[in-house]
């Protein structure tokens, strides 16, 4: 498995490029499996589901993307990690449900590192934090697509993003909720303090 993290933020195009070359070298048995940590500029994505009527204000460029989900923003302050995996090397029937849910414990406790509990919600995708009295805001999204059983995109989580670049979309889709960051739950994380914490947690629940 290879760790990569990028050290300044990557376009989505050239992003998108090189998770597909990744996946092709995976299954040609020319690369190994791979994380990328990364952030990218502010921008839109586009998932399979997506409506247009929740794309608000595109104040940033949108992209269309062959991942599951909605509408998504990334952007500097937020960390992405992609994920190249081959399910059928881990899996002995492959089952992209219980890769997504082993995404979404990876995230949970990468967050349980800094005193944040994170949970999914019934029906939707993602890790969400109770901000008390009814008050439910999403800190992590996720989004997948698999070609020949290898997974690519992945998972984003909200480190110290300005969370009004969200105002432009319906974040996934899900009305009447908002969107919150490690920063905004008084947490003060660097990103390769939350690298670490991802390293530590994938091992305890991916391999």
């Amino acid at each position: 498995m290879d760790w990569i993290t990028a050290n300044t933020p990557v376009s989505y195009p050239d992003a998108l490029g090189f998770m597909e070359a990744r996946v092709d070298a995976i299954r040609a048995g020319q690369a190994p499996e791979c994380v990328w940590l990364l952030e990218h500029p502010s921008l839109y994505t586009a998932g399979t589901s997506a409506k247009i009527e929740d794309l608000l204000y595109p104040r940033f460029p949108v992209f269309e993307t062959g991942r599951g989900g909605q509408y998504t923003y990334h952007g500097p302050g937020q960390r992405v990690a992609y994920v190249m995996r081959d399910l059928k090397k881990h899996q002995a029937e492959p089952d992209l449900k219980r890769y997504i849910h082993n995404l979404e414990e990876w995230v949970i406790q990468t967050l349980k590192d800094f005193d944040v509990v994170g949970d999914r919600r019934e029906g939707r995708v993602g890790i969400w934090v109770d901000r008390g009295n009814g008050v439910e805001e999403k800190i992590s999204a996720i989004g997948v697509r698999v070609r020949h059983w290898i997974t690519y995109h992945g998972v984003s989580i909200n480190v110290n993003p300005d969370l009004e670049h969200f105002n432009g979309i319906i974040p996934c889709g899900v009305r009447g909720a908002g969107v919150c960051s490690l920063k905004s739950l008084g947490k003060d994380v660097t990103m390769a303090e939350l690298d670490a914490a991802l390293k530590s947690s994938w091992a305890k629940i991916m391999e």
